[in-house]
């Protein structure tokens, strides 16, 4: 069974046992630290981003991938039906003991009530894996949406952290198909979850695979590194 890294460093930090934070690891890059007290931020604290994806959010909102319950704390404070889903059962304990009323483990695929707001958030394309599995959870999302509905995700385009040739080429690693794929590892207190797909999405990209999944991709903001909001309508 994979090892609830994230949800038992939740729990450490809410019940008052922090002494370190969360070490992630990628195949691109180096050991770096993921702070805990950054999970359970508030509004204040967010970046614009995520301040925007909250202002933008109406009507009955799913969190998913809710982590520490930030994002649905805040919308629950104003006024909004927001349901906080997370695979981590930790992280789910936090969430309810923080006052999010309406927070349960589930896996997204499995989601079949319909919503007026999707929020995918902290990279919200990382959901999704891998390139092939995308049109899956397009789908998917898509079915979720009541008439009128949006999704609010975000990512960030990691061309940055690669060589470019001349003609435009990006130099990556051979056994991955686009960039963004990336091998993700996280550690907490000696105990390491099994490697895992990540996906960042450039927005070209992410507008292209949501057109071909009948979704419309409207680029809402950009951030100070390469990162970017997007809303999904159909």
């Amino acid at each position: 069974m994979q090892k609830d890294i994230l949800g038992n460093a939740l729990l450490d930090y809410f019940y008052g046992k922090y002494t370190e934070d969360i070490l992630t690891e990628t195949n691109i890059s180096e050991e770096d630290t993921l702070p805990l007290p950054y999970l359970f931020r508030n509004y204040e604290q967010m970046p614009a981003i995520e301040q925007k994806a909250l202002t933008l959010a109406s009507g009955k909102v799913l969190d998913a991938g809710c982590g520490a319950g930030s994002h649905a704390l805040y919308l629950q404070e104003q006024g909004l039906d927001v349901t906080a889903i997370d695979v981590s059962p930790g992280a789910i304990e936090v969430c309810t003991g923080r006052g999010v009323q309406k927070a349960k483990v589930a896996d997204l695929l499995d989601v079949t009530e319909r919503y007026d707001t999707i929020l995918l958030l902290m990279n919200g394309t990382g959901i999704f894996q891998n390139l092939e599995k995308v049109p899956h959870f397009l789908k998917h999302l898509k079915n979720l949406l009541t008439p009128g509905g949006q999704i609010l995700i975000d990512s960030s385009d990691l061309i940055y952290m690669f060589d470019i040739d001349e003609d435009g080429g990006v130099w990556v690693s051979t056994d991955k198909e686009y960039y963004g794929e990336l091998t993700f590892k996280m550690s907490y207190k000696g105990d390491s979850s099994k490697e895992f797909e990540w996906l960042y999405l450039d927005f070209n990209l992410l507008k292209e695979l949501a057109a071909e999944s009948g979704l419309q991709a409207e680029l809402v903001q950009e951030g100070d590194h390469y990162d970017y909001l997007a809303r999904l309508t159909f």
